[in-house]
């Protein structure tokens, strides 16, 4: 019993952050899956991510683009979570896990089962090797930063594991448990390794559910289901990845997509756009039912979907000025006239979590401000900023009076028909955005704006190119929809740390190098209770959203999603944290009529 003894803790078949889990050793299967789902069949999706090729089977390197969904469906992990309950892992890769009474490690022991596409067993060599490169030269840097405190990784024995921590951190074992496996011998030749960055069509080789099938490479792909997937009776994944084959589909524009559903060209669709999905989706095979307008209510956290000012443009380092560019959005015109009332409006980086801000700073939370108030904005100790409004006593025009003010104490005054500072250089923004339809929501701005002598200007790239300038931080003001979080931890110094900051191709869009932050950011992570993590959420909340380095756009509590009612079925629960398609592909399946192949087991 080395193991045992090289932990001196426990040892259990799942690890919650706080509280217990909520399924006991022995669950059968999670409570929102039809553990009789039928297999076979197939899924026809459409792609999620906004590229318009693929070019690479590698999907952790910093180059090139990678086929959606490709690591969810072809990479296991340690741990794996539930969609009805947060910051949970439960065993998948590893049959129990166990975190040392010091905090600073956590050992996982992996299944006797596990096996890789290849045939090859999952071994703890697997798992340092995956950790190893993923912290290493040819990954992206958010993979470094979210793994700061991992100290190290040893090998106990083939099947044990343990992850060392430089301090204790009960977000760490969650965060190396997540962490996508894939073996050693992917990106060998002969008898060495590629360099990673090498590794490029290579077919991963991963323990996960599903094998890349056919491909019209950049085009579209396929996943065929492993019939010999060796997790597939195991309670996390009992009643999940039903379909036979997951074919995605990439389609050139967003009208493209949108005809190809209404013709039946694939089965299910997301949507973003409240002008799409409330005059646009529909035709004959919404008439006849055969397509299914379905919105789905969740509890995910609202995220922050900002507009996103990069401080590092001269321009846009007075705070004062940015204020004043949030001051001329009108949200509540916008929301009628065209999102038709479908969302809220964005108020700071936790919405409808535990950690969301209200009201003034408690006692502990000015306790961890106040060493740091002279690099804190004045109106971080006051009540939670709120962003303007433009309905029932608040007008735009009082707003913009307030902007005008901003502006002047800021050195900037209207000469010449524009707005300049005192060298007499004019105040003209670039607004960068990767879809052309993007300038239809951003040109009431542009007008406010023209009314304060300011001129921004909107830039439509393709996406590669928006991408690359947003790796290099070239960019004045684009907008980014950050997914939101019930466990804030260490991927905040990848968005907002010192150190992301001067790092390309880092999170850091903004630009932010506080060192208040970044205490704010510690006090989280080191968090040993609730008690102690909220009010570290909360003064960094406040510090963020009164340094206006965000302007809040808005958010939606559903996920409206069109689907083919006649080939697909789904469990009658819908979970409080599914994640969109996501949920789809793990928990839905084929009717018995739209199966087309025999069941694969």
């Amino acid at each position: 019993m080395l193991w045992v003894c090289a932990v001196p803790a426990w040892a259990a078949h799942a690890y919650a952050l706080w509280g217990e889990p909520l399924y006991p050793a022995g669950f059968t299967h999670f409570a929102y899956v039809n553990p009789d789902a039928p297999k076979g069949g197939d899924l026809r999706l459409v792609s999620n991510v906004r590229t318009s090729t693929f070019d690479k089977y590698n999907p952790f390197t910093m180059r090139g683009a990678a086929p959606a969904y490709l690591s969810e469906l072809m990479f296991d992990s340690l741990l794996t979570g539930s969609l009805d309950e947060t910051a949970t892992g439960y065993g998948l890769l590893a049959e129990d896990v166990g975190v040392a009474s010091d905090g600073l490690s956590a050992t996982f022991r992996l299944r006797p089962e596990a096996r890789f596409h290849n045939g090859d067993p999952v071994l703890a060599q697997d798992v340092a090797w995956s950790y190893e490169t993923l912290v290493g030269p040819f990954t992206s840097p958010a993979y470094k930063t979210l793994l700061i405190d991992v100290a190290g990784v040893d090998v106990v024995n083939d099947r044990t594991v343990r992850f060392r921590f430089k301090n204790p951190n009960r977000e760490l074992p969650l965060t190396v448990g997540g962490l996508p496996i894939f073996s050693r011998a992917w990106g060998m030749e002969g008898d060495k390794h590629k360099p990673f960055d090498q590794v490029v069509t290579d077919i991963p080789i991963g323990s996960g559910p599903y094998k890349i099938g056919p491909v019209r490479f950049g085009k579209d792909i396929t996943y065929v289901r492993d019939p010999q997937y060796w997790a597939r009776d195991l309670n996390v994944r009992r009643g999940q990845n039903n379909f036979d084959r997951i074919e995605v589909k990439i389609y050139k524009d967003a009208t493209a997509r949108l005809e190809a559903l209404k013709a039946g060209e694939f089965d299910l669709m997301r949507f973003f756009s409240a002008g799409d999905w409330a005059r646009r989706v529909n035709g004959k095979k919404f008439d006849t039912g055969e397509l299914v307008k379905g919105e789905f209510t969740h509890k995910l956290p609202s995220g922050f979907q900002s507009y996103v000012l990069n401080t590092r443009r001269p321009f846009l380092q007075d705070e004062r000025v940015r204020e004043a560019l949030g001051l001329a959005i009108d949200y509540e015109w916008m929301n009628r006239q065209l999102f038709y009332d479908a969302y809220q409006r964005v108020h700071g980086l936790f919405g409808n979590t535990r950690c969301e801000t209200h009201g003034s700073p408690s006692p502990q939370e000015l306790a961890l401000m106040e060493p740091w108030r002279k690099s804190i904005p004045p109106a971080a100790f006051g009540p939670m900023p709120q962003p303007p409004r433009t309905d029932g006593s608040h007008s735009l025009r009082d707003n913009l009076r307030r902007a005008k003010a901003l502006l002047n104490e800021a050195g900037w005054a209207v000469k010449d028909g524009a707005l300049r500072n005192a060298q007499g250089e004019a105040l003209v923004l670039e607004y960068m955005d990767s879809n052309e339809g993007g300038v239809r929501t951003v040109t009431p701005w542009m007008r406010n704006l023209e009314k304060l002598g300011i001129a921004l200007r909107f830039r439509s790239v393709d996406f590669a190119l928006y991408q690359q300038r947003l790796q290099k931080f070239d960019f004045d003001i684009t907008s980014i929809a950050y997914q939101g979080t019930n466990n804030p931890g260490q991927e905040f110094a990848d968005l907002f740390g010192s150190k992301a900051a001067d790092t390309e191709d880092s999170g850091n869009f903004t630009g932010v190098k506080s060192p208040a932050v970044d205490a704010m950011i510690r006090a989280m992570t080191s968090a040993k209770t609730q008690e102690q993590l909220l009010p570290a959420c909360h003064a960094l909340e406040r510090i963020i959203v009164a340094g206006h380095y965000l302007i809040p756009q808005w958010t939606a509590g559903t996920h409206r999603m069109a689907y083919n009612a006649w080939r697909l079925a789904k469990p009658d629960m819908v979970p409080p944290y599914s994640p969109g398609e996501t949920w789809v592909i793990n928990t839905w399946w084929a009717k018995r009529s739209a199966q087309t192949t025999p069941t694969a087991h």
